[in-house]
């Protein structure tokens, strides 16, 4: 018998599934039992936070008594000045997902229209549907957005074209002459939001500076998040760079203090230690060549990855793969809920976390291998 709460639901809410992180290591290990797990399913920093973040945590700690400062002020000085933009550009949010969905509340409803790629990131469908708007959804190009293609499925209810750069769950990215042809393309009231969640790890010369690109295009919002390579996860701290006026949209459906005193002084210390990203970005960059060697090795084709992740295909079913990595203490992401039923995501973590890994998925394709003779 169904529920009369389904029912006098929003029929937007009706039709959505929730959303589903990664398993946490405490769920994995009430389910199997097993107390030594390596967690490789949620693009997190695997270093930890650094010395300077732990020092501010410890001294904002003796305020949360109060609130924090609901405009948060000094984050947004340090942002404006790095980025050469005014303090009226920025909004902050509880991670950059946050702004995402200020978007949709801000500028989406049942009578407009939002576009995205195929496997793009999973928020954009949620917050589309959350909303009520029609979602445009346009096939990928080998597993990457096709940005000519978003700029002619634009309608007149179009008010949102998101766009995950380098995306999530495929790694890919959309280059300078792509993003600007896109922008040049759609009509400067459809606003592009350019998800900038993995930026800090790609050193491409054709990559685009979104900022940069913000300041010629009023229409563009740039959202940029300290989950990643700051490794801030657990604090859920991001933000945006846009024209004032989108900003001022974005306040008016902001919750009042969504962003916590903690998280606050996190960030502030996180932008000031320079060596500590410079150090996540260049372990990042070895733990992708050591995933890319073993895959090849291993005789695995995989999804190219500008983030720090990476997505590969499976030779059997990946829903029993992912079974059997965690039965050997290695928690990954299966993707089969944005079209890749064929595929499991995979973090990079530290050194030894890669290689504990790589042994477990070598012992069980050769397990399988044995298995078929």
């Amino acid at each position: 018998m169904t529920s009369p709460f389904i029912k006098v639901a929003r029929p937007a809410i009706q039709s959505m599934q929730a959303y589903q992180a990664g398993k946490p290591i405490e769920e994995a290990q009430r389910e199997l039992g097993i107390t030594d797990f390596v967690k490789l399913a949620s693009n997190e920093n695997p270093r930890g936070p650094s010395p300077q973040v732990l020092a501010a945590l410890a001294n904002a700690a003796q305020e949360v008594n109060r609130y924090p400062d609901g405009n948060g002020f000094y984050l947004k000085q340090i942002l404006a000045e790095r980025h050469g933009v005014d303090v009226g550009c920025i909004t902050l949010g509880a991670g950059s997902n946050d702004i995402l969905e200020l978007i949709a509340s801000a500028y989406l409803d049942s009578d407009t229209s939002a576009v995205y790629s195929q496997y793009g990131f999973l928020v954009y469908a949620l917050a589309t549907a959350r909303s009520g708007a029609e979602s445009l959804v346009v096939d990928a190009n080998d597993y990457a957005h096709d940005l000519a293609a978003m700029a002619q499925a634009v309608k007149n209810t179009t008010r949102v074209i998101y766009i995950a750069n380098p995306n999530n769950p495929t790694g890919t990215y959309a280059n300078h002459n792509a993003l600007t042809a896109l922008l040049d393309a759609v009509p400067a009231s459809v606003l592009v939001v350019l998800d900038e969640a993995y930026c800090e790890y790609i050193d491409s010369a054709d990559y685009p500076d979104g900022i940069s690109l913000q300041k010629r295009y009023a229409n563009l919002v740039v959202t940029r998040t300290f989950s990643k390579a700051y490794g801030l996860g657990g604090l859920r701290v991001g933000y945006s760079v846009s024209d004032p006026v989108i900003a001022d949209m974005l306040n008016r459906v902001r919750q009042p203090f969504n962003v916590t005193s903690l998280s606050l002084a996190a960030a502030q210390a996180a932008l000031d230690d320079e060596v500590y990203l410079s150090e996540s970005v260049a372990l990042n960059r070895a733990g992708m060549q050591q995933f890319e060697s073993g895959f090849a090795s291993l005789g695995l084709d995989y999804i190219q990855s500008a983030a720090n992740f990476i997505t590969f295909k499976t030779p059997f079913a990946a829903s029993e793969m992912n079974q059997q990595l965690l039965h050997k203490g290695v928690i990954v992401r299966p993707v089969a809920n944005y079209g890749l039923v064929d595929c499991l995501r995979v973090s990079i973590g530290l050194e030894d976390e890669n290689t504990r890994f790589l042994q477990a998925l070598m012992q069980i394709l050769d397990s399988s291998t044995s298995g078929k003779q």
